[in-house]
């Protein structure tokens, strides 16, 4: 896990005597291992309920699928706010949020749309990331065209609290192979990672849209 906290579930007393002056030893002990317990139920939760996501999302083509089936929404949605719950005691705006993010599944219906409709422009939509630099206070919202197109938006961030970033659109492109258009910059707003790890960020946003997303195996680059 990236952050966590491991709090001790299981409430113990103990008021033994002290035999040989060994009581408190024996209370740090008891007190350690009960706290072990906890830190390893937990982690077992987490990756329980994050699993339980993964598997909700598979089929699901990063959201399009879902858009005609609202039982899985909800499904997808219950699950994501367990993840939440789980990661309520984390803070996830330090430097584990700075990573080229891939896009697994999302309800953001421009996202969707355009991975969606790609085909009408007569290619095909690759991989939807989001890039953040928490050091430079910048994010990329990137979706890629490949081989050679992609069309991103440029932000400034600002850490607003231990799970919430705000952000303001500065620039947008639409880019080529040999030709790039600027496009102005559009909105603010802000998004709340409500879990992260190794592995997947879990994210809610000022509009009531959900996106999961996994750390991609590579580091987007403008």
């Amino acid at each position: 896990m990236a952050t966590s906290r491991c709090f001790l579930l299981l409430p113990i007393s103990l008021n033994l005597p002290n035999c040989n002056g060994n009581s408190s030893k024996r209370q740090r002990r008891v007190h350690n291992h009960a706290s072990r317990i906890t830190c390893s139920s937990t982690t077992n939760q987490s990756q329980s309920a994050k699993q339980e996501l993964l598997n909700l999302m598979a089929d699901q083509d990063r959201g399009l699928k879902t858009q005609k089936d609202p039982n899985k929404r909800s499904s997808i949605i219950k699950a994501i706010d367990d993840m939440a719950v789980l990661g309520s005691d984390m803070v996830t705006t330090g430097d584990s949020l700075s990573a080229t993010w891939r896009l697994l599944w999302t309800t953001e219906k421009e996202q969707l749309f355009i991975i969606e409709k790609a085909y009408l422009f007569g290619t095909q939509t690759g991989d939807v990331l989001q890039v953040i630099d928490v050091e430079k206070k910048v994010l990329n919202n990137v979706i890629t065209f490949p081989p050679d197109g992609v069309f991103f938006v440029r932000s400034n961030i600002e850490i607003a609290s231990p799970q919430r970033v705000n952000f303001r659109f500065t620039s947008a492109v639409l880019r080529g192979k040999n030709w790039e258009v600027p496009l102005p910059p559009f909105g603010k707003g802000w998004f709340e990672t409500v879990y992260l790890d190794d592995e997947i960020r879990v994210v809610k946003d000022i509009r009531g849209d959900y996106l999961v997303v996994e750390r991609a195996p590579y580091q987007w680059t403008e």
